[in-house]
């Protein structure tokens, strides 16, 4: 993340310590500014692949996979629209276990039933009668005419149990699904984030492009 926090615009506030003089300012990165991959690189899937995580990966793990720098981390953020990589990254086996502790506490609660959902049902020429993965009563059944049986048929046992654990990671699974910026492209991106995370002339407090200065309202009081 180094490159991408050396590219965040600084922004001057007062210094508001005790024995500070009434001018005084205090420079700091401007942590509230926020960027995005642009809407038109963003959703044209020729800058990307797909690419599944792969056991504890972390992000700088990636960077340094696609790109040779683990520092290129933020562009495995942007391309995902990650903002909490807490809660939007999947968590390792041992923080995944953890979770399941402090969320569900003891194991009987953690392998307890969530919900139960459907099993497929086809008639006997391949029609789909029922989806797969529906939530649904425990005993839910179906019933329907079989056209090429010639005659109704009832249909039992058709629904799986799913328990907290596997609710819980499935959600944790999903999120190892991600995209990447090909690395061909990936200067392209940095360029124009860069170019994004600037202060634009006329925008309020500018100094340059890299500063802002907020207004010191000890001054009038």
């Amino acid at each position: 993340m180094s490159f991408y926090f050396r590219s965040v615009p600084d922004i001057d506030y007062v210094n508001r310590f005790p024995n500070a003089k009434i001018s005084e300012y205090i420079r700091s990165k401007n942590l509230f500014t926020r960027v995005k991959i642009r809407d038109e690189i963003f959703q044209n899937l020729m800058y990307f692949e797909k690419y599944n995580v792969i056991g504890d990966e972390r992000p700088d793990n990636v960077a340094q996979k696609f790109y040779g720098d683990p520092t290129f981390d933020w562009v495995v953020f942007l391309a995902n629209n990650i903002v909490n990589v807490y809660d939007e990254w999947p968590l390792s086996q041992q923080s995944f276990d953890n979770f399941l502790t402090e969320k569900y506490g003891t194991n009987d609660k953690i392998n307890q039933v969530r919900f139960y959902e459907s099993k497929e049902v086809l008639t006997s020429n391949g029609i789909t009668i029922l989806e797969k993965g529906l939530i649904v009563p425990s005993n839910y059944s179906v019933t329907f005419f079989d056209a090429a049986l010639g005659r109704e048929v009832i249909k039992t046992n058709i629904t799986n149990a799913v328990t907290n654990y596997e609710f819980e990671s499935r959600i944790n699974d999903a999120k190892t699904n991600i995209f990447v910026i090909k690395p061909d492209f990936l200067q392209l991106v940095v360029d124009d984030v860069v170019r994004a995370i600037e202060y634009k002339k006329g925008s309020t407090q500018f100094v340059s492009r890299t500063l802002k200065k907020t207004d010191n309202i000890r001054l009038f009081q």
